[in-house]
């Protein structure tokens, strides 16, 4: 199998290549970026992408279809990938996201792609009353990052009618865990930053909010089920949740399991803030019918475990980590005001395209 990996140099990556090519030595995985994070590693010392077969650098809206042709597979991570980047960049947020996924995976069919696999977000559900969310619920996306998935997952579902490809979005739950490039821009991830550095987690809502999780391992296995599904298992187009139902927490459970892995840590949670309005929990017993064999196994105690052993080989002790390299937005800008992007986020200067 020949698979292309789109925004591999980010945080699930790294190791989604890793696990493909662990499945299955002897599939060709290729990985295409833009390159913007491709310099924010962690706890290594050595590029990742060494474990997978090519590396191409490119903007996935200049994608040729001549480039796709003689992929299998295609697993479309790209993305601006969280709301404070979508709130900034919204207009580019839209034309990414969507517009430019859609079209990718229409190249894709017609370059003879028989898997598209998008990696889409459980934030589409939003604000939620009246118990866990199911596939079939009214989606309520409340950012720009929200809404830009729900406008891919209805642009792919409509392509699907017209084409042999097998398309699969996976709405995923919050995603967290160690990687070679780590965001601390995810709740656990922060979390457990925060308490390495200052002994203290804030949490700035009441602790009320519910939030799905699901570690970047399995997100990997999810991707690998997807890929290899028959349309016959689901339909050419499905869209399923991807995580646990004993994996919904609230955010004040988050940071004391978080405490619980760091002793002596202080959780000072703001019991007078306004109601945070993304607060949802998911039901995943539809996609646990379809994919038994690939159900998430690393539990919230595990993934803060591994962040807590990774941040330590890496000595880390940035008290104002929110302002670094591992926060994505701060990395956008910090190329802008070196002229090194522009506000479309595109590289200044730079011509070549796929």
């Amino acid at each position: 199998m020949k698979i292309l990996i789109t925004g591999n140099l980010g945080y699930i990556g790294p190791i989604v290549g890793r696990y493909l090519k662990h499945r299955n030595p002897s599939d060709f995985v290729a990985g295409l970026d833009s390159g913007f994070f491709a310099h924010c590693l962690t706890a290594v010392s050595y590029s990742p992408e060494v474990c997978i077969d090519a590396q191409f650098f490119g903007d996935v809206r200049t994608i040729e279809e001549s480039f796709l042709k003689g992929y299998d597979g295609i697993v479309h991570l790209a993305a601006v990938s969280n709301d404070p980047m979508g709130n900034k960049f919204e207009a580019v947020t839209d034309e990414i996201n969507h517009k430019a996924s859609v079209e990718l995976a229409r190249k894709a069919a017609a370059a003879g792609v028989k898997s598209f696999v998008f990696a889409s977000s459980c934030s589409i559900y939003g604000f939620a009353d009246g118990g866990p969310r199911k596939e079939t619920d009214t989606l309520n996306p409340l950012t720009a990052y929200a809404r830009s998935k729900v406008a891919t997952e209805q642009g792919l579902e409509q392509l699907s009618a017209s084409t042999n490809m097998t398309i699969t979005s996976l709405r995923f739950s919050t995603a967290c865990g160690m990687s070679d490039r780590i965001r601390l821009d995810l709740v656990l991830n922060d979390f457990v930053a925060g308490a390495i550095t200052t002994g203290k987690i804030t949490v700035l809502s009441d602790g009320s909010p519910w939030r799905p999780l699901i570690d970047v391992k399995d997100m990997a296995r999810a991707i690998d089920w997807a890929l290899t599904r028959p349309a016959g298992n689901g339909g050419k187009y499905l869209a399923v949740n991807i995580g646990r139902n004993d994996f919904n927490y609230q955010v004040k459970d988050i940071a004391q399991v978080v405490a619980d892995v760091l002793p002596g840590t202080e959780i000072s949670i703001n019991v007078n803030a306004q109601p945070d309005k993304r607060s949802y929990k998911v039901d995943f017993l539809f996609s646990a019918s379809w994919r038994r064999s690939h159900q998430p196994v690393v539990n919230l105690y595990q993934s803060a475990t591994e962040i807590r052993e990774g941040l330590t080989r890496m000595q880390f002790t940035d008290k104002n980590f929110r302002e670094s390299d591992l926060i994505r937005l701060k990395v956008l800008e910090k190329h802008m005001a070196g002229n090194r992007i522009n506000s479309n986020l595109e590289w200044i200067n730079k011509t070549t395209t796929l």
